[in-house]
Order: C-alpha cells, then structure tokens, then sequence
C-alpha cells in the first residue's frame, strides 16, 4: 500500500503550472520532526487539477496544511550526474489555515479540496 499522510506547513509559495492540458501546483512543505533535536522534513508536494488551483488560490508561505496522497519516485539524468527524488502526488489538501485576505477576514474554499 502507497499511502502518506503529513501535517505541516508551506516552506515555499504555491508554483502553479500547466502540464500539458492539466494544471499542476507545487510547494514545499516543511514537516515537524518528533524528537528531542527537532527540527524538520522538507517533501515536495504536487496536487492536480482543480485541487491545484484551489491551493494556488487559497495556500501562502506558512499557511499550515493536511496532505493525503502517495508517494512517487523519479529518476533523471542533469549534468551528465543521476538525480533522483521522492515526492508526495496529493489525494487531499486540506487547508488547516488560510492567510487573511484584505480587511482581515479569513477566507476558506467552499468546495472540497479533493484530488
């Protein structure tokens, strides 16, 4: 079984992009570690479609986040050097705060941010 599920909060702006006709949107998220160094993960996490708009809309640098989704490994060549990297492909997003918008008042998606 494929399955991850991360609370944390967003390390980069949102990156909104298309993939070919689909909408792609990607951020770091920055994951406490439980342990007496602290300290923390960084996992990069892609959501897609409506869901990916819905994060480019509503999610900022620091706003605290609930991921649902799977794991995926990719592998390319840069530089003549193998790279490789694990990412989280996002089911849900659930938005655990949201920045204020002007006037103060705190704006939250009516639709549910699902994948």
């Amino acid at each position: 079984m494929n399955s991850v599920q991360l609370i944390g909060n967003l390390a980069t702006e949102v990156e909104l992009r298309e993939a070919g006709e689909q909408k792609v949107a990607s951020f770091l998220l920055a994951v406490n570690r439980a342990s007496r160094d602290g300290g923390a993960d960084f996992v990069w996490i892609t959501a897609w479609e409506r869901q990916a708009e819905l994060c480019d809309e509503y999610l900022a640098k620091g706003s605290r986040v609930a991921v649902d989704g799977r794991l995926k490994s990719r592998t390319w060549e840069q530089d003549g050097r193998r790279r490789d990297a694990v990412e989280v492909v996002a089911r849900r997003v659930e938005f655990l705060t949201a920045p204020p918008r002007e006037g103060g008042a705190e704006v939250m998606p009516f639709e549910a941010a699902t994948a």
